[in-house]
C-alpha cells in the first residue's frame, strides 16, 4: 500500500504539472488521478472521471492546487525518523580538541590527547616504521580480507613480544589469540564474551581510561570500581585496592592496567603486583590485562611487560589485550591483539572460536597493513632492536619533560607537593588539579586538559615548559 500511495503521489505530480505547462488536458489529469485512486484506495482523493473539464475547474480544484495537496501529503507521509535524536554530549576527548582548534591564541598548548609528539610538538612516525612500510610498498602486496582472527604472523608475534619467547602456555600453544581493532575493539569482543557466559559485571580501577566504562556497559556488564589512587597523597591506594579485591565475589573479572595506568601513570611496584597476584589467586578472580603502552612507559618492553608474565607464571588464566598505537606510533591503523590463557592447546582452540564468533558480526575482519608494519618489524632482530631503541628514546623525552615540569613549578615557589609528576609513569601526569582549575587553566592560560587533570606529557615541549608552568602555578596559587 505504502508503494502504491507513492506511486499515486508520483503520477499526480507529474500530471498535474504537464496540465499546468499546457501539455496535458485536465481530463488526461483527472483520469490518472482516478485510476490510481481506485489502485491506492485513499492515497489520492479525486474528482469524478465523468466530471468535465469545466466543472473541475469551477470546483477550486486546480492542477497546481492537486499537486500541492499531493506534495503536502507526501511530506506528512515521510518526516524524518531521526526528529527526535537529540544533540549527544561532544566525547570529553575530541570535544577538547575541537575546543583548542578553535581557539586562535598563539600560545595555546594541548595536552589533553594522548598521542605522542615530538619535541617540537609535531606527530612523530618511528623511522624503523616508515622503513618496513616502504618494504612492503616494493612487495606490492594484495589488498584481500584478512581471516576473522586477523593475520597469523602478526598474532604470533603479538604473543610473543608481550609474553615472552619462554612462556611455558605459548610453547604449549595453550595462549588463544586474534588480532583486533587496537585495544578498543578487543575490549569490547571480551566485554560480550564475558556477558556471554554468565559474568554480570567487572571490577575496574577507580579512575581509569574514561572509555573502559561505556565499552563495558555497551557490552552488557555491569561496571563496578574498586580502589586505585589516594587523591590526597597523590598516590596509590594499595590498602585499598587490596581490601577491596578481598571483597569481590569469586570467579570475578577484574581488569588491570599491565603498565602506565591511565589516567594517574602510577603503576604498583613489582612486590605489589606480587601482592595483586596472590590475592586474586585466592579469591579465584578472572585477571584482564589492558596493556596500551608495552615498551612507551619505561622504554623496555620486558619490564612493562613484567606484571602480565609474573601473573602467567603464577599460574593465572589471564587476559589481555594489546594496543600498538602509543608503542608503535599506529594511532590511525587500530592494530591491537586479544588474547586467553587457557588450560590445554584443545581449550584454547575453542575460545578462540568464540571470540571469533564475536568478531564475525562486529566488524568480521581487522585491517592488513598495519598487523603487516608490527609483523615486519618483531620478526627482524635488527628491527627489533631498532624500534626498543626509538621507543627507548619517547619514554626518555616524556621522562624529562616530567622532571623540568617539576623543578619548574618548584622554582617558581609552589606550595603544593609535584613529586608525584616524576613518581608517575607513561604518557600521562595526573596532576591532582581540581575541576575549576583545570577550567581556570583553559580559560585564563588556553591550555587544554582533561576535567580530571591528567596532563599529556607528550604535549608538553621544551619550548612551552615553562609557559605551562607558570599558568599552573597562577591557577593552583592564585596568583
Amino acid at each position: 500500500m505504502i508503494f502504491l500511495r507513492q506511486a499515486a503521489q508520483t503520477v499526480v505530480r507529474r500530471a498535474a504539472f504537464a496540465t499546468t505547462v499546457g501539455t496535458a488536458r485536465p481530463s488526461a489529469f483527472i483520469n490518472a488521478t482516478a485510476s490510481l485512486a481506485t489502485m491506492a484506495g485513499s492515497a489520492v482523493t479525486s474528482p469524478s472521471p465523468a466530471a468535465s473539464p469545466a466543472a473541475f475547474r469551477s470546483s477550486g480544484m486546480t492542477c497546481r492546487g492537486f499537486a500541492d495537496a499531493a506534495a503536502a501529503t507526501e511530506q506528512g507521509e515521510h518526516s524524518s525518523p531521526w526528529k527526535n535524536f537529540p544533540m549527544a554530549p561532544p566525547d570529553p576527548i575530541i570535544g577538547l580538541t575541537e575546543a583548542y582548534l578553535n581557539d586562535d591564541f598563539p600560545q595555546k598548548v594541548n595536552v589533553g590527547v594522548g598521542a605522542y609528539r615530538c619535541d617540537q610538538g609535531n606527530p612523530f612516525v618511528l623511522p624503523v616504521v616508515r622503513e618496513a612500510e616502504q618494504e612492503l610498498i616494493k612487495e606490492e602486496l594484495d589488498h584481500e580480507y584478512s581471516g576473522i582472527a586477523g593475520c597469523p604472523n602478526f598474532v604470533n608475534l603479538a604473543l610473543r613480544f608481550v609474553y615472552g619467547e619462554d612462556c611455558t602456555p605459548l610453547k604449549e600453544k595453550r595462549i588463544a589469540g586474534v588480532q583486533t581493532l587496537s585495544g578498543t575493539g578487543g575490549l569490547r569482543v571480551f566485554g560480550e564474551v564475558l556477558a556471554q557466559f554468565g559474568h554480570k559485571h567487572i571490577y575496574v580501577p577507580n579512575p581509569t581510561w574514561g572509555n573502559h566504562i561505556p565499552i563495558f556497559t555497551n557490552a552488557g556488564l555491569e561496571v563496578k570500581k574498586y580502589r586505585y589512587y589516594d587523591n590526597a597523597t597523590c598516590s596509590l591506594d594499595f590498602d585499598g585496592l587490596i581490601e577491596d579485591m578481598k571483597g569481590m565475589p569469586e570467579g570475578t573479572c577484574v581488569l588491570l592496567h599491565a603498565c602506565a595506568h591511565n589516567p594517574t601513570g602510577m603503576d604498583p611496584t613489582p612486590e605489589q603486583w606480587k601482592e595483586i597476584s596472590k590475592v586474586a589467586m585466592e579469591q579465584n578472580l578472572l585477571p584482564f590485562f589492558d596493556c596500551a603502552y608495552q615498551g612507551f612507559a619505561s622504554g623496555d618492553a620486558r619490564k612493562d611487560a613484567a606484571a602480565v608474565r609474573m601473573f602467567v607464571e603464577d599460574g593465572h588464566k589471564i587476559a589481555l589485550v594489546q594496543s600498538f598505537s602509543k608503542n608503535f606510533g599506529l594511532y590511525g591503523q587500530r592494530i591491537g591483539a586479544l588474547s586467553v590463557v587457557a588450560d590445554s592447546p584443545e581449550e584454547a582452540l575453542r575460545v578462540q572460536s568464540q571470540l571469533k564468533v564475536h568478531i564475525r558480526p562486529s566488524y568480521s575482519n581487522p585491517p592488513r597493513h598495519g598487523a603487516r608494519i608490527v609483523g615486519k618489524i618483531l620478526a627482524s632482530e635488527e628491527k627489533t632492536n631498532d624500534f626498543v631503541e626509538q621507543c627507548m628514546g619517547m619514554a626518555q623525552r616524556i621522562n624529562s619533560m616530567r622532571s623540568k615540569l617539576r623543578e619548574a613549578l618548584e622554582s617558581l615557589g609552589s606550595t603544593r607537593s609535584w613529586d608525584h609528576i616524576t613518581k608517575q609513569i607513561g604518557m600521562f601526569a595526573y596532576s591532582g588539579m581540581s575541576k575549576e582549575e583545570v577550567t581556570a587553566l583553559r580559560e585564563k592560560h588556553h591550555i587544554y586538559c582533561t576535567l580530571d587533570g591528567r596532563i599529556s606529557m607528550a604535549g608538553v615541549t621544551s619550548n612551552n615548559v615553562e609557559y605551562i608552568a607558570r599558568a599552573i602555578y597562577d591557577v593552583t596559587e592564585g596568583k
